[in-house]
């Protein structure tokens, strides 16, 4: 073994640098080969081919995957991180899209993107061991409220005119969901009455993609203005309040199915038309043809799903202490309904019909209170929750601020509020 003089002397020196400087130019041209810059990264991703595919019915994940090369042993990996880290399990044809990322057109998947919605999606990558990573990536809303009004010409609808102001059609549904609440839709519509909607539109990077919530609504109904206004509680729960901040959510609906015109009105003293002598009438008849979901009218549990020559096939809800509602002559019952059943508002309970004593497809709809037939279309409803005092303020002052944005609306319609 040489000494550390030896080592260290000028011939060696000169030699110990010479080898390092050859290491060193060795190492930059390696890493300059490999390491890209910004400017090449950027231009590697324009240069990117990228591919979307639509999950249409019988598309699996398996199959999808495998069209666009992956190995079995991909395949399962991707379904397995799919499912711990994105509770993905299954592909919803129409509805759910895949995009695959590839460096060239000829190179192979690089990155897989699952899009479940407008608002999500979820990103895998391979890394250098060649395990898929997974990341859930939330897309930022730009929402914005919009305001529509119209007017009820002679010979309207609601959505009729509704359609004609320019208001979605998805976004009219709700708003009629809302009013039915309230209002008698075949009574309390007439020419000249005027209602306004404010909603909102969601966009990302400046192209609108869907609708969002009904915010407020207002409709000049024969029995007074009717308002609603959509306000978050403290509890972080939301509901629909009136002006003075009650709910305006009642338990029950007046009228269980949309757009549906009634046929026969509640009655002490009415013809019957299969027996054809006098009795009362103890509900409200709507016309809709065989098949027509019937949604319940409330929460509650089913305490009667029968046959009887009267009623047919019907359904009975138990609400509260006090209320119940009747639903007769249906054609069949939905899957899963039984005695014993807790439904939900709007959940589908049967299917429109006309078993029984009845002259043609229709619902027979009724409202017991306390143990009495009362007037679907008359009966005083009770909400679901009013505010507390300190909610009721706070709602007070929103409410002052959102009247005060929609009176600028009024004035430019085509401007909107950012939210």
């Amino acid at each position: 073994m040489k000494k550390a003089k030896d080592i260290l002397n000028t011939t060696n020196l000169t030699r110990l640098v010479i080898a390092l400087a050859v290491l060193l130019s060795l190492v930059a041209i390696f890493l300059v080969a490999t390491k890209r810059t910004p400017a090449q990264l950027r231009a590697a991703r324009l240069n990117e081919c990228k591919s979307v595919v639509m999950v249409t019915s019988g598309d699996t994940l398996s199959k999808l995957l495998l069209e666009q090369g992956l190995s079995h042993n991909d395949v399962n990996a991707v379904a397995q991180v799919l499912k711990a880290n994105a509770d993905i399990t299954t592909l919803r044809a129409d509805r759910d899209k895949l995009e695959f990322v590839r460096e060239n057109t000829d190179a192979p998947v690089s990155k897989i993107v699952v899009i479940p919605s407008p608002w999500r999606q979820v990103e895998l990558t391979c890394n250098d061991a060649g395990a898929w990573d997974c990341k859930t990536v939330d897309i930022e809303r730009d929402t914005r409220a919009v305001y529509k009004s119209g007017e009820i010409l002679d010979g309207d609808s609601f959505y009729l005119a509704g359609q004609r102001a320019g208001i979605p059609a998805g976004i009219l549904v709700d708003v009629y969901d809302l009013l039915a609440f309230e209002m008698d839709f075949e009574r309390d519509v007439r020419a000249g009455q005027k209602f306004t909607v404010l909603y909102e539109e969601n966009f990302s990077e400046g192209e609108k993609i869907d609708n969002g919530r009904v915010l407020a609504v207002s409709f000049e109904a024969l029995r007074g203005n009717v308002q609603m206004y959509r306000f978050r509680k403290s509890d972080g729960t939301t509901g629909y309040y009136d002006a003075a901040g009650n709910g305006a959510i009642k338990s029950l609906k007046r009228t269980p199915i949309n757009n549906a015109k009634i046929t026969s009105n509640f009655s002490r003293n009415r013809k019957h038309p299969v027996l054809g002598y006098t009795r009362a009438h103890k509900g409200v008849d709507f016309r809709a043809s065989t098949g027509t979901p019937i949604p319940a009218a409330g929460a509650g549990r089913v305490v009667a799903r029968s046959y009887n020559r009267g009623h047919g096939n019907f359904v009975k809800i138990r609400h509260n202490g006090s209320y119940e509602t009747l639903y007769a002559h249906m054609s069949k019952f939905a899957k899963g309904v039984n005695v014993g059943t807790t439904v939900r508002q709007g959940q589908t309970i049967g299917y429109v019909g006309s078993t029984g004593y009845s002259t043609g497809p229709h619902l027979h709809y009724e409202i017991i209170k306390d143990g009495v037939h009362v007037n679907p279309m008359t009966v005083k409803l009770p909400a679901i929750s009013n505010l507390g005092k300190e909610d009721k303020k706070k709602f007070i002052e929103y409410r002052k601020v959102l009247d005060e944005g929609i009176k600028q609306l009024e004035k430019n319609p085509s401007m909107y509020i950012q939210l």
